[in-house]
């Protein structure tokens, strides 16, 4: 009863409005492109790259996720991070148990560590062609190697650097996100 008594009462309010409005025009390719999530909406729902996301999105560079430039994340599974014999946070090498080290120096090392890993991910362009070599956010080239399963899409006939797959392909209002099956090297 209350729901047919408001509807009643907004009916007209709505047609009022409705017509002072002005029409807006959208061209399909603009509509089309503003229906797809950004690439932070990808990752959010993407539960097998949880982890990815959970560095990536402590960082300033995760406003490019949501932004309209173009980028390319090539993002590990959860299952390869954890593989990881040191995680992305930790220094590449052990500290010595002998140096004392702030919290807050250790806080700042672990952030610039998640960060210098976060970049070897993200490719600052988007599309890309496998057929070239493209240069990541950490100042690293990155260069796939087709494996040729003819037939597959194109992202699934390349190897990244020392062997790592892409496993999937999501494609964003703002770049393309690929699922990896490992890590890329900071070497």
């Amino acid at each position: 009863m209350r729901l047919q008594l408001c509807s009643i009462l907004a009916l007209p309010l709505l047609h009022a409005l409705a017509s002072q409005g002005e029409q807006v025009v959208m061209d399909s390719s603009a509509a089309h492109q503003s229906m797809k999530p950004t690439l932070a909406d990808l990752l959010t729902i993407e539960s097998s790259t949880s982890i990815f996301y959970s560095y990536a999105r402590e960082l300033t560079l995760s406003n490019m996720l949501s932004s309209t430039g173009a980028v390319t994340i090539f993002a590990p599974t959860n299952k390869a991070i954890m593989a990881l014999a040191r995680k992305p946070h930790q220094d590449p090498m052990p500290v010595d148990d002998d140096i004392v080290v702030t919290e807050e120096e250790y806080d700042s090392r672990s952030k610039e560590n998640v960060e210098r890993w976060v970049s070897a991910h993200i490719v600052p362009e988007s599309p890309i062609n496998f057929d070239q070599t493209y240069t990541l956010l950490n100042g690293k080239p990155i260069s796939f190697k087709k494996t040729g399963a003819d037939g597959k899409p194109d992202w699934s006939q390349v190897v990244i650097g020392d062997g790592v797959r892409i496993i999937g392909e999501r494609e964003a209002s703002n770049g393309v996100l690929y699922l990896i099956d490992g890590t890329i090297s900071l070497d």
